[in-house]
């Protein structure tokens, strides 16, 4: 679903626009989201960009950041006057409403023209216009294929380059997973030629730990840690006193799965995080073994084959023998992935 031409026509002439993206947005959120700001305002559109939760710090260095506005009950009226003024509201990186909690509501009343740009898979039916592609490896790809389409791409410059690149570049897994195409090195490659400094992007991704992080991510591999191999799978459960033992924030947990998903063996992974109101679920598998079906069947989940979030309003052990009593489901499947 690619509706370029259209959107091109609704952003032909400066607007007042609303950019948002899931909770606890990741880089290829905040990348597509404020690549997009910076596109939009050089186009002459007045652009803030609101966020459902605040997001990892290693992602506040993207050029547009100190304009984000993150969504609490605090703001409430001024976020949805701010929704109520918009003449375009963005959509990125996500499929559904209640990915942007507090805000679906206040966005699907709006009355402003909605514009999806996302690559997860079976988008609900809440825009009027739709860029769209489950082939995509990031939302970041669409947002640049938007522009160069528009035949804008000389308006992309190195800050907005940088925040696109730093999305392509995580959703991919630094460019190891089978999402990393030929478009997707044609695109990094386009970026890199505008002198972007692909280093200190990762530098300031992953090389910018606290030590609190560290000690976490520790206690998690020594103490944490379950391998069960006559399923290929591990999995980690976190619980809400455990979180606050190291002093953990937004993002701490980010990507610490896919450290289960590297154990000698395994085809999939999961992590079970309590996060007061419900267990947030983080899964991961390779080849042709889809978290998704598991994710979308048992814990109201989503997303993508080899990556998707669920979540369960049980008790986090609750939840946690839930999932083991479906693995036996599974077993035939993932004992033949490799």
């Amino acid at each position: 679903m690619q509706d370029i031409e259209a959107i091109g026509a609704v952003i032909g002439h400066p607007q007042t626009v609303l950019i948002t993206t899931h909770q606890n947005p990741d880089a290829d959120a905040m990348g597509s989201s404020l690549g997009l700001a910076g596109y939009l305002r050089k186009k002459g559109h007045q652009v803030t960009v609101v966020t459902p939760t605040e997001y990892s710090q290693n992602l506040h260095w993207m050029a547009g950041n100190d304009g984000v506005i993150a969504f609490d009950e605090k703001i409430r009226v001024s976020v949805s006057q701010l929704i109520d003024e918009a003449d375009v509201i963005f959509c990125l990186d996500f499929s559904s409403l209640d990915r942007i909690r507090e805000l679906g509501p206040l966005v699907r009343q709006s009355r402003a023209r909605k514009i999806l740009i996302d690559h997860h898979l079976e988008p609900e039916s809440f825009t009027d216009l739709t860029l769209w592609d489950s082939k995509a490896a990031s939302t970041t790809e669409l947002v640049f294929q938007l522009i160069v389409a528009l035949g804008d791409k000389a308006l992309v410059d190195v800050p907005i380059a940088e925040c696109l690149y730093a999305g392509l570049m995580t959703d991919t897994g630094s460019f190891r997973h089978s999402n990393t195409t030929g478009n997707v090195h044609r695109m990094a490659a386009e970026l890199v030629d505008l002198n972007i400094d692909v280093s200190s992007i990762h530098r300031r991704i992953f090389d910018n730990v606290t030590i609190d992080k560290f000690r976490l991510l520790g206690y998690v591999l020594n103490e944490k840690l379950k391998v069960l191999p006559e399923y290929k799978f591990a999995y980690i459960t976190l619980t809400d006193a455990e979180l606050k033992r190291y002093h953990s924030k937004t993002g701490d947990t980010e990507g610490m799965v896919n450290y289960a998903l590297a154990v000698e063996g395994v085809v999939m992974a999961a992590i079970l995080i309590d996060r007061n109101d419900e267990i947030r679920m983080s899964f991961r598998s390779i080849g042709d073994f889809s978290v998704r079906d598991l994710a979308s069947k048992h814990f109201d989940g989503g997303g993508h084959r080899n990556a998707s979030g669920g979540r369960s309003k049980s008790s986090l052990a609750e939840t946690e023998r839930k999932l083991l009593a479906v693995l036996p489901d599974y077993q035939q499947l993932l004992l033949e992935t490799s």
